[in-house]
């Protein structure tokens, strides 16, 4: 069965829908009748030859040309390159330049898919059919093309045709054809197309095997393999009505025996398909009945019910293939599930193909078929054709590279040609550094396997020397200077070079010269980089280069020196002699003493930085109660003061009395007509309060804060939360939030209500609570977070209870690495989203732009752009870095932001020695304002904890257990003094 897979830029076909209404079938069914003419037509004008006897050189041209004339007329005339003339030579030269530019172009980047496209599209429309060939030939040796520009290139060639020599090169384009793609019409094409040789030698043979190629390929296709078998079976009875003429010349044996055999072929194509589940199989079943003189066979009946049986099991599958949009991939995902289960080999093979006609470049449906075939059915040309292919559809993808060359060893491909293909993956393209690294390590591995290390020397290992080599000089040469980075930081494959001249070719000098320089390219300060040198000198070494790696190990390293001085010891301990103890015990001593006391530097100097936090903190605290101070209202009576400061002491009372009950806030509560009328005339005596009718901007103030406070609170429910969502990060200047955001909101569905949030103060906080009538309206609000409300994007999240649900997690863009998204950076804060896709969308189709901002609105100069493919990105990567925009300069990357630092919990860091720093625990930016301490900065002490001793814990001073000499207690009013002493 021929295997395929999509190009690039091809749109997915449509896929018939099921039953006989299906939109769209009508001109299907007539298409497939006019064919079916076509077919008998042509046959007819053949049969002679096919059958009868005495059939010419001369009668052959006549019936090859008869049936050309008759497929040109079943054909899609839309090829030819003369219908398109133009009126002006402006308009000619005009495309005689872009053409130079698009080959120019190609020069440059010859992987370019919508170059290839647009060149072919205009060659053809100048004319230029040489170049079109040549353009197109080259296209398909790069890329599988699409079905629609396989029929193109075919019809522009039938066209052509003139004498045999041009119809066997239309046979091999469409040889080529069915490669590329499991493409139903391409088949259907080829198979009319063959017809119209039936008048040359063997023309028969090659219509029946070209039919016979298409069933095994699309046959089974539950929807379209219908027009295949239909096909095939009229072509068949046509030869038989064309025989019914010349049966009166032939003897009743000849007679006989024409006639049984041909309409044996017409049953037989009547069995095969009945027994197979494809949609309008009844109709195929009554066509059959009344075709055929005799019953139809019981064994028939079983094979077309249990047929029926089966497409019942597959029909909710193709259902949800009709229902859903291209390109499909969960529904495929789905289907290929089922199909799997089942096992048909087959049936499966026939799935993952038309998958990926529609995701031709998702990688991972590459890397499942592949395994499947390697680990099914391992046919070598099937195998190696879903490789081959998958590299052609994602050559970005290392993985598919390495699987591919993997398949090729182990189904015993020629060396030259696993080389050739190694070198085709080097210039594949690939997006980051150690993609590089892993295709090197790949071709490595399968150059190891070929060296028989049994022999001192050989060509293979000559050659697997010289590949380390170069693998070196490519990673230092080609990909640090691409990507800035070497993409193997702890040089994987000298480790790979040094363990096979050690262990396999018993060279360890050459091992030691590897990882001296595995060393000196900054991996000295590893533990275990000495580790992994110390165990391959005590495998295949001596001990004295034992000893030499560790001493050195003990010098460099930085991270875990400790553990590299207890092997050394232990080493010492076994082996060495009591000078070597001596040596060994000095060393990692005088290494230990000085590591400590750099980590104790470290650790002060990290105090140090706390402390230096920690008075900032206490300094902007101060600051901000000096400022909140200032913008007190100077209109505070003193008399309200005083009558506060009464209150107060008679409050809180003497110590002897009893303590009162805390004080409660009681909200929702207005003050009684009476006090209100006192307030009013108490505040006249002052001489503050204005006329009644004209108040001032600062009385309507606290007039409008009073009433939001005094509003009546309502209660959260939590069982509303599926209707409700959060709205957050909205301007605090915003007047009426309710008025304001119920237009937006209703245009999600019907709003019960919305809770805007106040302070105490009346002043609005930023946020508010939107509950809806019906939860898919609740779902469909949340698509409007990050939208700009007076010049701010408002957050909109679920309305979740995190003390119930603390796993809760808030959408938070993604920190690993994607692909098909690139991050920009240096844009001018007046790009805006327009300007940037038009920069962006010529590199590939666009699926998304975000352009970042702070929480007020303002662009940082940042952007993540989203592409269809991954391909499409690295081009824009590769073209955008660097480019100017409005003299800015850019920088161009793949997405791949660090992963956000998760806070330490608030403990004590251990100091070196085992002790515990004494430091006060805040959070990132110091003490919060949530965290006041009641006890007054006269009362507090420091911290007793003693730091640790060189040799052991500093002694604890005495307790005083006289109460004479502690604190006195203080009550509750003693506080209340101190805190309200001016």
């Amino acid at each position: 069965m021929a295997t395929a897979a999509a190009a690039s830029a091809s749109e997915a076909e449509p896929e018939p829908k099921a039953g006989p209404t299906a939109e769209g079938e009508e001109d299907d069914v007539k298409t497939a009748r006019t064919r079916r003419k076509v077919l008998s037509r042509a046959v007819a004008a053949a049969a002679y030859k096919a059958v009868g006897p005495g059939w010419d050189q001369q009668e052959e041209g006549v019936s090859e040309s008869d049936g050309d004339e008759e497929y040109a007329m079943a054909s899609s005339a839309e090829s030819s390159p003369g219908e398109y003339e133009w009126e002006y030579d402006e308009e000619e030269e005009k495309n005689q330049l872009e053409i130079e530019r698009l080959e120019e172009q190609l020069s440059i980047n010859v992987y370019d898919y919508n170059c290839h496209v647009d060149l072919i599209r205009l060659l053809r429309l100048e004319g230029e059919l040489t170049k079109v060939r040549m353009a197109r030939q080259k296209m398909s040796e790069i890329f599988p093309l699409t079905e629609e520009l396989w029929l193109e290139w075919l019809h522009d060639e039938i066209s052509m045709a003139l004498d045999g020599l041009d119809r066997e090169h239309v046979y091999e384009l469409f040889e080529k054809a069915v490669k590329d793609y499991i493409c139903p019409n391409i088949w259907l094409e080829y198979g009319q197309y063959s017809v119209g040789g039936i008048g040359q030698k063997g023309g028969l043979e090659k219509v029946r095997s070209v039919f016979e190629r298409a069933l095994s390929s699309v046959g089974l296709h539950m929807t379209k393999g219908l027009a295949i078998w239909e096909a095939y079976r009229e072509f068949e009875s046509a030869i038989v009505e064309a025989a019914r003429p010349i049966a009166g010349f032939l003897s009743p044996f000849d007679r006989e025996q024409t006639f049984d055999s041909q309409l044996e072929k017409v049953h037989n194509l009547f069995r095969r398909q009945l027994a197979i589940p494809l949609y309008d199989m009844e109709a195929t079943f009554a066509e059959y009945e009344e075709w055929s003189e005799d019953p139809i066979p019981e064994s028939v009946i079983q094979n077309y019910n249990k047929a029926l049986q089966q497409l019942e099991r597959y029909k909710p599958y193709e259902e949800a293939l009709l229902q859903a949009e291209a390109p499909r991939l969960a529904e495929y995902q789905a289907y290929i599930d089922f199909e799997m289960k089942i096992g048909d080999p087959a049936r499966v093979q026939l799935i993952f193909e038309r998958a990926l006609v529609e995701n031709c470049l998702v990688p991972d449906l590459w890397i499942r078929y592949s395994q499947y075939l390697d680990r099914q059915l391992k046919v070598k040309d099937l195998v190696l054709s879903v490789h081959n292919r998958a590299v052609r559809n994602c050559p970005w993808t290392v993985a598919l590279w390495t699987r591919y060359l993997l398949a090729m060893e182990r189904h015993g491909v020629d060396h030259r040609v696993i080389s050739v293909t190694f070198e085709k993956a080097l210039s594949a393209g690939f997006i980051q550094a150690t993609d590089y690294v892993e295709i090197w390590q790949a071709y490595l591995d399968y150059l190891r396997r070929r060296v028989d290390f049994k022999q001192d020397s050989s060509k293979e290992l000559e050659e697997l020397r010289s590949a380390f080599t170069r693998a070196l000089e490519y990673l230092k040469q080609e990909v640090e200077e691409r990507f800035n980075e070497s993409g193997d930081p702890s040089c994987m494959i000298m480790q790979n070079w040094a363990r096979i001249e050690a262990r396999l070719c018993n060279n360890m000098q050459k091992a030691r010269e590897l990882w001296d320089s595995i060393m000196t390219k900054g991996n000295a300060k590893y533990a275990n980089m000495w580790l992994e040198y110390y165990n391959l000198e005590r495998a295949h070494g001596d001990t004295q280069h034992c000893r030499k790696a560790l001493h050195r190990a003990v010098q460099c390293t930085s991270d875990y020196p400790e553990h590299v001085c207890e092997v050394l010891l232990t080493m010492e301990r076994t082996e060495g002699t009591l000078e070597d103890w001596d040596i060994a015990v000095q060393k990692t001593e005088t290494r230990l003493a000085r590591v400590n006391e750099q980590r104790i530097k470290a650790a002060e100097k990290e105090a140090a930085l706390a402390q230096q936090e920690e008075e900032k903190a206490e300094q902007r605290k101060r600051a901000r109660a000096e400022k909140k101070a200032l913008k007190k209202k100077k209109k505070t009576r003193g008399a309200d003061k005083r009558k506060a400061e009464e209150d107060d002491e008679k409050e809180w009372g003497d110590d002897e009395e009893e303590q009162p009950s805390k004080r409660r806030k009681v909200e929702n509560s207005t003050p009684p007509a009476g006090e209100a009328q006192d307030l009013e005339a108490e505040m006249g005596l002052f001489g503050k309060s204005a006329p009644v009718d004209v108040d001032p901007p600062s009385k309507q103030k606290e007039r409008a804060a009073a009433l939001k406070r005094d509003m009546p609170k309502v209660p959260h429910d939590s069982s509303k939360d599926s209707i409700t969502v959060f709205v957050s990060n909205l301007p605090y200047s915003m007047d009426e939030p309710e008025v304001k955001l119920r237009p937006l909101f209703e245009a999600c569905g019907e709003v019960t209500e919305i809770r805007p949030i106040f302070s105490n103060r009346g002043d609005f906080r930023g946020y508010c609570y939107v509950e809806f009538k019906e939860e898919k309206s609740a779902l469909q609000a949340l698509e409007l977070d990050r939208k700009t409300v007076e010049g701010r994007p408002m957050f909109v999240s679920p309305c979740v209870d995190k003390s119930k649900h603390p796993d809760f997690k808030v959408f938070r863009y993604s920190t690993a690495l994607e692909k098909h998204k690139l991050f920009v950076s240096g844009l001018p804060f007046s790009c805006t989203k327009e300007e940037l896709e038009e920069i962006c969308k010529a590199h590939g189709t666009v699926k998304d732009i975000r352009l970042v901002t702070n929480r007020a609105g303002k662009p940082k100069g940042l952007a993540y752009v989203e592409y269809e493919n991954e391909s499409q990105a690295s081009q824009a990567v590769l073209k955008m870095d660097g480019m100017t925009i409005k003299e800015n300069v850019i920088k161009v990357a793949i997405s791949n932001p660090p992963q956000r630092k998760v806070p330490e919990k608030p403990e004590a860091k251990k100091a070196p020695g085992g002790g515990m720093v004494p430091r006060q625990i805040y959070g990132a930016r110091g003490k919060g304002r949530t965290q006041l301490c009641l006890l007054p900065r006269a009362l507090q002490r420091p911290s007793t904890t003693a730091a640790q001793a060189e040799n052991g814990p500093a002694p604890q001073p005495a307790v005083t257990t006289s109460a004479a000499t502690e604190a006195p207690k203080m009550s509750n009013a003693d506080f209340a003094k101190l805190l309200l002493r001016k």
